[in-house]
Order: structure tokens, then C-alpha cells, then sequence
């Protein structure tokens, strides 16, 4: 995954940061920056900003997005707004707040974009596959799981702050709503700090705002995002590169894994299978414009095996590409070697507008 870059001497974190005791100071060997992390949606929060003594302010408002998110989007809360238009879903148009129809809309957005590779109708599969709790609490025992269909985001209907969501139905937003969480908290964050520049990780999805540092922001290109530039795993191929605005996204068959009934499962679902993606890629990053995009190009390269250094090339969205045998690809414009700045693309997603209506003609499932 993305990481800021530091220079730490080990895993310990400097003292906490009142009024925020959630967040703790991390060093990065630079004056002029001021970093901060905390656990948070199930993952690692990071924030980097210059001047340093911009930090403190702009804590309360990445807080402020990240619970948005949360409340809106996670289906591993009971009391999240998805979780309970999903229990009573029957099919008619339902209310929704404007929180969830970005998020449902950024997830139709991206799957019309990629033809269905992201799929936010993938959840059932998920659970299927025993992603429907803690990793710990899966029962390496249980029967080998029976891939579920998934019934396509063309059966979601999303007009403005309505939603039309047939029963059964269950919404996952893994291949988004963490980059869009991402570019929610990097612009709150980039407007209360008024000057300087912040950088917002939210499990390695990283999203630039105001302006970086001279040279670009360093970022630590990694399997997993708790890496640090003083803890690579040994062998596993890591870069860092520049980033001067925009955002990079990482998504990676090596994290969220587990194992059931003696075969070790992975969170990327190929909505054409409903089992996890099988292709030749371990780790995928891209540039964009937004973090939410470059999350949904991530997820369509994985789940696109061999075809995926051409469709990225196609959409000119520099990318860098990791094998399972650790060979590395990089494409349109990523630099080669470390050090290099990232050349970020203008917008290649469509605008998400606020209305994605829901057409009954398309309602058929994926090929």
C-alpha cells in the first residue's frame, strides 16, 4: 500500500495529541512537516501537513469526514445508514442522506467506468466468502465456499438523494469508499489549515491537498501500508516516489486475507465469478486525479489479470504493477526508479452528478 515516508527509528509513536487523544505524533525527520496517525475505519488513518504547525487545527476536520464516512457507508456497522436502507430495502425509492448518495454515486460512477470490473453489488459474495466479520472469528474448518451471483450495480437505482434498492440486495464500497473518504478529508482539511498543504492516507489510499512541499510529497510504494521506509519486508519490492497533487491508490491481494476450508480467500471479489480475483497481480497502484478513481482503477486492474496494463495505458493513468513473483510493471509515465514524480492526469472517471437514474432496461446480470 501507500505510505507517507518516514524515517522512524521502529514502530513507537511520539505522545498524543490533545483535544484529540485519538491521534498520536508521528516523526518524520522534517521540521517543516508534522505528521499524525490513528486507527480508523478498520484501518490506519495518516495525516501530513506543512507548515507543522498547521496540524493541530486540521485534526477535527479529517475526524469529522471519516466518521461521515463510517456512518454512511460501512456495512460493518449495525447503525450506519447502509446498513439499515439494506434491512428494509423492498424495492421502492427510499430517502437517503447526501453523504450516501455521493458514496453510492461515486460506486455507479466507477462501475459504468470500468464496465462492471467494480461492482458495489458484490457484498453478499463477500459474506459469502466469510468477509462478513473479524478475520480471527473465520473458522478455517468451515465447507469450502459456494461463489454467490452477483446481481449488478445496474439493479441500483440512484436518483439524486433517492435510492431504489431491491431486496437482497448488499451494497460493499470497497473498491471507493476509502479513496473518496480520502478526498473528503484531504479538502476539509486543506481548507481549515488556510495555508501549506496536507496529505490524507486512509489505509494507503492518499489524497493531496492545497500545496505539497518543494519536490512533491514523498510517498513509500508498499504491499501494506503500515510499512515504514525502515521496515521493508525483505524481498518484497517497495519505491517511493513524489507526489505533487492528486492521489495514488493501492489495493492488494496480500492484506485482507483469510482462510477458509484450507484455501487462503482475498477481499478483491471479480464480480463475473463472485470468487476472488485470480489474475497475475499481487499489488496495483495508480495516479489520478481523485483518490476515489484511482481506488476504482486499482480494483478493475487487479480484477483484469493480463488485460490490465493496457486498459490502464489506455486511460493514460500511470500505474505500477507487482506480480505474484514479485516482478514489477510500471506504465504511462510512472517513474522507474525511486525518487521520481508522479505525473498526475487530468480527471478520467465521469463526473459523478446528482443523477445517476436507475434505467429497467439494464436490468440484466454481468456476462
Amino acid at each position: 500500500m501507500a505510505t507517507m515516508i518516514d524515517d522512524r527509528p521502529g514502530p513507537a509513536l511520539l505522545p498524543r495529541l490533545a483535544p484529540n487523544p485519538s491521534w498520536m505524533m508521528t516523526g518524520v525527520g522534517s521540521r517543516s512537516v508534522a505528521v499524525a496517525e490513528r486507527d480508523a475505519i478498520g484501518t490506519t488513518a495518516r495525516l501530513a501537513v506543512w507548515p507543522s504547525d498547521r496540524l493541530r487545527p486540521v485534526l477535527g476536520a479529517v475526524d469529522a469526514e471519516i466518521l461521515r464516512l463510517d456512518l454512511a457507508a460501512s456495512r460493518f456497522r449495525s447503525d450506519s445508514e447502509i446498513s439499515q436502507v439494506q434491512a428494509a430495502a423492498d424495492g421502492t425509492e427510499v430517502p437517503i442522506s447526501e453523504s450516501l448518495a455521493e458514496v453510492i454515486g461515486v460506486a455507479l460512477a466507477a462501475a459504468r467506468w470500468t464496465e462492471g470490473l467494480v461492482d458495489p453489488t458484490v457484498g453478499a459474495a463477500l459474506e459469502a466468502l466469510g468477509y462478513d466479520r473479524d478475520f480471527v472469528l473465520i473458522d478455517d474448518s468451515d465447507r469450502p465456499p459456494e461463489p454467490v451471483a452477483v446481481p449488478s450495480w445496474r439493479s441500483v437505482g440512484l436518483n439524486g438523494p433517492t435510492l431504489r434498492l431491491p431486496a437482497g440486495i448488499r451494497l460493499d464500497f470497497g473498491a471507493t469508499a476509502k479513496g473518496l473518504g480520502a478526498d473528503w478529508a484531504a479538502s476539509a482539511a486543506a481548507l481549515r489549515a488556510g495555508r501549506g498543504g496536507v496529505l490524507v492516507s486512509l489505509g494507503g489510499d492518499i489524497r493531496a491537498g492545497g500545496d505539497a512541499p518543494s519536490g512533491g510529497w514523498p510517498v513509500l510504494i508498499a504491499d501494506e501500508h503500515r510499512q515504514t521506509s525502515r521496515s521493508k519486508r525483505l524481498g518484497s519490492p517497495t519505491q517511493v516516489v513524489r507526489l505533487p497533487s492528486g492521489a495514488i491508490a493501492t489495493s492488494s491481494t496480500t492484506c485482507r486475507q483469510w482462510r477458509r476450508a484450507g484455501t487462503m480467500l482475498h477481499h478483491i471479489v471479480d464480480p463475473r465469478t463472485g470468487r476472488p480475483a485470480a489474475g497475475p497481480w499481487r499489488t496495483v497502484s495508480v495516479a489520478a486525479a481523485t483518490c476515489a478513481e484511482a481506488n476504482a482503477a486499482t480494483t478493475a486492474a487487479i480484477i483484469l489479470g493480463a488485460d490490465a496494463a493496457s486498459w490502464l495505458t489506455a486511460r493514460k493513468l500511470p500505474a505500477r504493477l507487482v506480480r505474484h513473483d514479485e516482478a514489477v510493471l510500471t506504465v504511462a509515465d510512472w517513474p522507474s526508479a525511486d525518487g521520481g514524480s508522479i505525473p498526475v492526469p487530468p480527471p478520467r472517471m465521469p463526473r459523478v452528478t446528482r443523477a445517476l437514474p436507475h434505467d429497467p432496461s439494464e436490468d440484466r446480470s454481468q456476462k
